[in-house]
C-alpha cells in the first residue's frame, strides 16, 4: 500500500462507517436496562456458583487430604 493513498483510504473507511452505523437497529433505553439488568444477573449468579464450587473444593481439599 503507498502512503500517498492513505489519507483517501482513511475517509473512505469512515464515510463507510458511517453509513453502516446508520443502518444500525439501536435497542431503545427500556431494552438496553432490560439487557444490562440481565447481564448483571447472570453475571452475579455464576460467580456466586463458581465462588461456591471454589469454597466446596477447597474445604474437601482440607478435610481430606491435609
Amino acid at each position: 500500500m503507498e502512503i500517498s493513498k492513505l489519507p483517501q483510504k482513511a475517509i473512505a473507511f469512515l464515510k463507510e462507517t458511517h453509513q453502516e452505523l446508520r443502518r444500525v437497529t439501536w435497542p431503545t433505553r427500556q431494552e438496553a436496562i432490560k439487557h444490562t439488568l440481565i447481564i448483571v444477573g447472570v453475571t452475579l449468579g455464576v460467580s456466586a456458583f463458581l465462588g461456591g464450587l471454589d469454597f466446596l473444593f477447597a474445604w474437601l481439599l482440607d478435610k481430606f487430604v491435609i
